[in-house]
């Protein structure tokens, strides 16, 4: 049965293609003026996003969990992640939204290993608290914005960007530790482990269970209680993250970046990215 809950992809204002900060007024503005979902109904978003509190409160939902919210707070949102907004609500605040592509291009790997909230957002808590690190971020990625000198704006704005993500992962560490089963953690985090270590080997199923001298199905039970998708799902998503990376740092050709991330066709490699992306690899490619 296919889903009722709307994919939303990122859509920024004219000019914006692959981040950007935005009020809550004027997003819901430019909701009401091209409707193309309910953002007070569940939907799943295909970027990221930090939903910033700067006065009033109330609620919000992510992953069917309503998280009270008020001035100071921050909800880390992941692609893929499920949210909503309440009805009615008395805040007003921000929404940074940036795609995987920026995030691709922009941020240095180990930056995203430290963001687990990333791509590992099932160990790492949803709201960060009080942080002392918003005000300044978004005084500094306006002034930004606002410059008419666009020379390396994206750029300083990643960097703005990447800076204030992992001072609110550090925050979120220390006020609150992950309270995860401990035995699935630790295979999840296995299974995790391999995933990043034979991903240009297999991306079967079966074949990590075997590794983990576990059945298929407990494994597919464990990475659905952990991350709330299949164990496949995340195969394949960590495999079209490192294609994305290959295809931007190196200066490589279809055929080359084809058995570099494990698949034996070009074919079959185009057919396995568009599917998941929406675009060929030569698509993506030419957008960089």
């Amino acid at each position: 049965m296919k889903s009722n809950i709307p994919n939303i992809a990122f859509k920024g204002k004219q000019g914006a293609t692959d981040i950007e900060l935005i009020s809550l007024n004027e997003l819901f503005l430019r909701v009401g003026e091209n409707p193309d979902h309910d953002p007070r109904q569940p939907h799943r978003i295909e970027f990221f996003a930090l939903l910033i509190v700067t006065s009033g409160a109330g609620t919000h939902q992510v992953d069917l969990q309503n998280y009270d919210i008020t001035a100071g707070d921050v909800l880390k949102i992941a692609k893929g992640q499920v949210h909503a907004f309440q009805e009615t609500f008395e805040y007003e605040g921000f929404l940074v939204a940036f795609t995987e592509d920026f995030l691709v291009k922009q941020f240095s790997k180990s930056s995203v290993d430290f963001i687990s909230h990333l791509y590992n957002y099932h160990l790492s808590k949803t709201p960060v608290q009080k942080s002392s690190h918003t005000l300044p971020f978004l005084k500094e990625a306006q002034f930004e914005l606002k410059l008419t000198n666009d020379y390396a704006k994206k750029e300083i704005l990643a960097k703005i960007v990447e800076l204030y993500l992992l001072r609110l992962e550090r925050q979120a560490q220390i006020d609150s530790p992950v309270d995860v089963n401990v035995k699935h953690q630790t295979l999840f985090l296995n299974f995790k482990n391999l995933v990043e270590k034979k991903y240009t080997e297999t991306r079967n199923v079966k074949t990590y269970a075997e590794e983990l001298a576990i059945s298929p199905k407990y494994l597919n039970e464990i990475v659905q209680k952990v991350t709330l998708n299949t164990a496949k799902n995340f195969i394949d998503n960590y495999v079209i993250l490192e294609i994305k990376r290959v295809i931007f740092a190196q200066a490589l050709s279809l055929k080359e970046i084809t058995y570099l991330v494990g698949f034996d066709e070009v074919t079959n490699f185009t057919k396995f990215f568009k599917k998941h992306t929406g675009y060929t690899p030569k698509e993506f490619k030419s957008s960089l």
